[in-house]
């Protein structure tokens, strides 16, 4: 997730090494700092086992104990995997929360990439708790995958935005190769 003011990101879920902030797939997302030293003092792991967990045996799949792709937790009835999925939501919805005082508001809310551009589900989930924002969901856009997803009068506009990120990383590279305030990169 990302809290963005005038274009320009200010603040981000995704941390040093992509394994604080939100769950994803296999990374733990938040994990309080005294339970990896708890975990290490016990002897439960080493520190090569740790960063493994942390890394490929937590997220949605440590969460559900079942998979780690949300279409699949999102189908299930065990209660591993809608424990899961509403954990998720629940991250989201406490960083959206902090993000909106950090940015004083929100004008809008944008879903990308996997699971924002494809689950109707999740996305109805986060806006419904985000109603005190005066998020109003427009059911039948949201189902359709928007792009718009709010309705008309809600007080911040929700949309589905689907995302590229490497042609976005292959332009930005080119564009810092070509400046001129960049003499000492080497150029192929």
């Amino acid at each position: 997730m990302c809290a963005m003011l005038d274009g320009r990101s200010i603040e981000t879920t995704m941390g040093f090494a992509g394994v604080s902030g939100l769950p994803m797939a296999t990374r733990s997302g938040d994990v309080p700092p005294d339970v990896l030293f708890y975990l290490l003092r016990r002897k439960l792991f080493d520190d090569t086992s740790l960063e493994k967990m942390l890394y490929e045996r937590s997220g949605m799949l440590g969460l559900s104990g079942i998979s780690d792709d949300m279409r699949m937790l999102q189908e299930s009835k065990d209660s591993w995997a809608v424990a899961a999925v509403e954990y998720f939501v629940y991250a989201m919805m406490k960083y959206t929360g902090a993000y909106a005082a950090v940015l004083g508001g929100l004008d809008a809310f944008v879903f990308t990439a996997g699971i924002g551009e494809n689950s109707a589900l999740v996305r109805a989930a986060l806006c419904h708790k985000l109603a005190w924002l005066g998020v109003k969901l427009d059911k039948r856009a949201n189902d359709s995958n928007g792009p718009r997803i709010s309705t008309p009068d809600s007080g911040v506009s929700v949309w589905v935005i689907p995302t590229n990120e490497e042609l976005m990383i292959a332009q930005h590279t080119l564009a810092l190769v070509r400046s001129e305030g960049n003499a000492g990169i080497k150029r192929a």
